[in-house]
């Protein structure tokens, strides 16, 4: 029943960033959005959330650990509550970026908790790989449930759904989990503030040049800030005498290289959702539920690959499932590369989409497991919470990548297409293209899946990084396959 609390805490927090994409179109007429600022109901809440996720973990350090989850659920409930009744668009922004604040203090704490609830070994194997599927899983979930409420009932209930389970995830804790120690310290608010400003200002810039260009002074002042910000950052926290980021733990070559390959897994899995739940219902014409339904074999298939490893990685450690994981993650990206206006879900979507899913439940709970190895007990939340945040801060900070990689290759597309359009349109047509914008379908499908294309293999390159990594950077002494089967002492 704990290990049912936290990973249903876990489920809401991880699909809510993918459950709002299909609604999107919705909330745009809903609310009044402009494209570009529709993209921040996205990075509104994942941002927050993935800035002041090590915040999070030193709080449930600091403060206890049951005390801080209850809190953090009941917040992400409150948000959900007040964006499901948003007006307009600044409130909707508001409500999700207070969703990405209670998320950045449970997230990390759940993760915390199950290191506290269950013994070293495999009963804490078993116990992570249901929060590595969850993790993983909990995006695919989230498109479904997403076209599930959108067609059956309307967008705001991809928001009001979790006030539900929300509330009964805090009726069960205090019954099901046991406080934990609670730890003296400080809280690192420069820290949190810096690293987060940081990281907004270059996800900003990186969009912005996907709409403007490079040479942009907005795009070039965006990046500037953000790296003076996040340098700043690095000095508050060599001189705090209890960061929310303790860098010596990147002294640990496979902590640090766990990171190194969650940040790049991150990017490449936000990508994969993003693009190919605009290809299934912009060029294939799903439906909202159709596309819900499309994804739903991803989370079977992580399942099993999350369980796979979780059961051979005593026997085997992680390493083998981090590079395998990755190379599998890279092959079934590679394979989406293929994709173009005649292709079709069953055809050509849906085996790449299982190899990628695969390779990325092996990916999860290995990092999950090799994160929190040899990390004492009062820094579990702040390994905990580093974790989750490179998940987070890589899949924003990624997907403005391939969102720029996408903006040049469909603009050079459409330097194809529209001369194609014009040299065969009525003057009818001519018309209604220059009061619109708009090129017809046949068009607009060539130049959405070329751009498409391109940021697919941009992802894959990413994968291509983190399985470097995990071949020549992570080493396994035999002293972790000890602790994996239950024969070590975790650090005090």
């Amino acid at each position: 029943m704990a290990l049912l609390v936290i990973a249903s805490c876990q489920l809401m927090v991880v699909l809510d960033i993918t459950i709002v994409n299909i609604a999107l179109p919705d909330i745009q007429r809903s609310l009044d959005f402009s494209t570009t600022s529709l993209s921040w109901v996205v990075n509104a809440y994942t941002l927050t959330f993935g800035g002041l996720l090590l915040l999070g973990g030193r709080m449930g350090d600091i403060l206890g650990r049951r005390r801080v989850f209850v809190f953090g659920v009941l917040l992400f409930v409150l948000a959900s509550l007040l964006g499901g009744l948003s007006q307009n668009s600044w409130q909707l922004l508001a409500a999700r970026a207070l969703q990405g604040v209670g998320g950045a203090i449970a997230s990390p704490t759940s993760l915390a908790l199950i290191s506290t609830t269950f013994r070293e070994g495999p009963e804490r194997n078993r116990a992570f790989g249901v929060f590595a599927a969850v993790s993983a899983g909990g995006g695919a979930i989230g498109l479904l449930m997403g076209g599930i409420l959108v067609e059956w009932l309307n967008w705001r209930w991809v928001l009001f759904v979790n006030v539900p389970i929300g509330l009964l995830i805090v009726l069960a804790t205090p019954r099901y989990i046991r406080e934990s120690e609670r730890h003296p310290g400080h809280f690192d608010i420069a820290g949190a503030m810096t690293s987060t400003i940081g990281m907004v200002l270059l996800v900003y810039g990186f969009i912005r040049a996907a709409q403007d260009g490079w040479r942009d002074p907005l795009t070039l002042g965006s990046f500037g800030a953000a790296v003076v910000f996040l340098i700043l950052f690095v000095l508050v926290e060599q001189r705090s005498r209890q960061p929310i980021t303790p860098l010596h733990m990147f002294a640990d070559r496979n902590r640090a290289g766990t990171y190194g390959i969650m940040l790049s897994l991150a990017a490449a899995i936000f990508g994969m959702f993003f693009f190919l739940t605009l290809f299934v219902q912009d060029v294939l014409d799903f439906s909202p539920l159709q596309a819900g339904l499309a994804f739903l074999p991803v989370s079977a298939v992580i399942a099993v690959g999350a369980g796979l490893a979780s059961q051979l990685l005593p026997k085997y450690g992680p390493k083998p499932f981090m590079v395998t994981g990755a190379i599998l993650a890279a092959a079934g990206l590679g394979w989406l590369t293929l994709t173009d206006v005649d292709s079709t879900y069953l055809g050509s979507i849906l085996g790449p989409m299982l190899v990628f899913s695969l390779g990325m439940g092996m990916e999860f709970v290995s990092l999950t497991l090799m994160a929190l190895s040899n990390v004492t007990v009062a820094e579990t939340g702040a390994a905990s919470g580093l974790l989750n945040a490179t998940q987070q801060v890589g899949g924003s900070l990624g997907l403005s990548i391939l969102v720029t990689t996408f903006g040049t290759a469909s603009n050079n597309e459409a330097d194809k297409q529209i001369p194609a359009f014009l040299s065969q349109a009525t003057p009818v047509e001519r018309l209604r293209f220059e009061r619109t914008g708009q090129l017809p379908a046949q068009y607009a499908d060539e130049i959405l899946t070329s751009g498409i294309s391109a940021a697919f293999i941009a992802a894959a390159i990413f994968t291509a990084v983190a399985a470097v990594i995990a071949l020549f950077v992570i080493q396994v002494r035999r002293s972790d396959l000890e602790r994996l089967q239950g024969g070590g002492m975790p650090p005090s």
